[in-house]
């Protein structure tokens, strides 16, 4: 059966956004040893496992892949603040920046030393401008009838060394705005790097505005994206009707000193030797004035690290606890996690962390600091790092079997003593992901 190819992309696309909105970090890549794991765990669980009879609604597939994925957006918070090596957990070494209207930072090294064994270098930075977008602004038009005939028109973007076809129908006594309206949902919809939206002028007149979603110029171009129709396929005249092509704001690099030399990025957001990511916000409001990036104290870091840490995991129980009227599984698991918390909770108390009824950690500031500066400030937060090792070893439980939790009722078991794997268990989860719209 012939099938569009495209329309099924975009669907599948936007179920994982739907799903999977977290972006993959570099935790998310594996070795081949740890993938072989990975598969031998899956057969040794599939050939253990009985038949199950699975509720197969909407609901239930939107809790199967909704635990997965919040465990493994909980398991790459905690592997961002240091790794997953469990001398090396909450290591993670924190920036500063002396002012954040100015520049904001972020310590993206793999060390904590320099390559020449130096401390971590800090910077002076001076920002002269930032890197903008690119924006066209059409004429602003009355909303009334339209002037363009009825008829199928279309118009060329080129985007990125890419061109982009355009086609849309104008109909009998369709109006300026309407039309303007329906383009703007189509080129934003196109995901081609491009916003579009209407805009007013005050007096009744609308426009469409179309703005890049990137920053700054490539050394060879002009611009980042142009409207044409003077070669398309369909009836032209829509751009200069419209006034797509109208560029009201070229796009423009950043210029900033950095320890007082003079740079330039495509982007407000660039790193620094490896060792920063750095993002401007705002431009130095005098000359001279430099905002100075650099290393946080190991005990300011200690705190940022714990308060992410928390931070992540009471997400985790909110979401969780949001299943429980439907799905009985997800009980059972906010009972494990309590179980996790409850094995650390006395050791919590010393560093003022305060395990509430609801399963979430909330934290006392005070206490908190006052432990991270006490003499036995090693052996009082080793808790808090094992609270975390526990934490990376269930959310890898809950990504090998997320159906361990979903509403289902057992068939049969498995003949005893001859038991053979099968990809029963997997493939329940996986066809989730896809038999919904194929």
């Amino acid at each position: 059966m012939a099938y569009n190819g495209a329309v099924l992309s975009n669907i599948h696309n936007n179920y994982l956004t739907a799903y999977a909105p977290n972006k993959n970090s570099r935790f998310d890549a594996h070795k081949k040893s740890e993938l072989r794991n990975i598969y031998n765990s899956i057969v040794k669980l599939n050939k253990d496992a009985p038949l199950y009879k699975l509720d197969t609604s909407k609901e239930a597939k939107t809790f199967a892949v909704g635990i997965k994925e919040d465990a493994r957006s909980l398991r790459s918070s905690i592997a961002s603040l240091g790794g997953l090596d469990e001398e090396k957990i909450l290591n993670k070494k924190a920036a500063y920046s002396s002012n954040e209207d100015m520049v904001v930072v972020s310590f993206i090294g793999e060390q904590t030393e320099a390559p020449d064994g130096q401390d971590v270098p800090s910077y002076n930075i001076e920002v002269n401008s930032l890197a903008s977008g690119q924006f066209n602004i059409g004429v602003f038009l009355p909303d009334t009838k339209t002037k363009l005939s009825p008829d199928t028109y279309s118009f060329d973007i080129s985007i990125n060394d890419l061109n982009y076809e355009f086609q849309y129908n104008i109909k009998e006594n369709e109006t300026n705005r309407e039309v303007q309206r329906r383009l703007s949902r189509l080129i934003t919809n196109a995901d081609i790097g491009l916003r579009a939206d209407v805009i007013e002028d005050g007096r009744g007149n609308s426009s469409l505005r179309l703005s890049s979603v990137s920053e700054g110029l490539k050394d060879a171009d002009a611009s980042i994206f142009t409207v044409s129709d003077d070669h398309t396929s369909k009836n032209s005249g829509s751009v200069s009707y419209f006034g797509l092509d109208y560029l009201a704001r070229p796009a423009s690099n950043a210029e900033f000193l950095l320890n007082g030399m003079t740079r330039t990025s495509t982007s407000n957001t660039f790193t620094v030797d490896g060792l920063y990511e750095v993002t401007l916000k705002g431009i130095s409001s005098m000359e001279g004035q430099a905002a100075t990036i650099g290393l946080k104290t190991d005990v300011e870091s200690l705190t940022e690290n714990v308060n992410a840490l928390l931070k992540s995991y009471n997400s985790f129980i909110a979401d969780m606890s949001g299943y429980t009227d439907n799905f009985s599984g997800s009980r059972r698991l906010l009972g494990e996690m309590k179980g996790i918390t409850d094995r650390y909770q006395s050791s919590f108390d010393v560093i003022g962390l305060k395990v509430q009824d609801n399963g979430t950690i909330n934290i006392d500031k005070d206490e908190l600091a006052s432990a991270v500066l006490s003499s036995y400030a090693k052996e009082d937060f080793s808790s808090i790092k094992n609270f975390a090792n526990s934490l990376i070893r269930k959310t890898d439980q809950i990504s090998l079997n997320p159906m361990n939790y979903a509403n289902k009722t057992i068939v049969a078991y498995k003949n005893p003593g001859k038991n053979y794997a099968t990809p029963y268990i997997t493939s329940a989860y996986s066809g989730m992901l896809f038999n919904y719209y194929c």
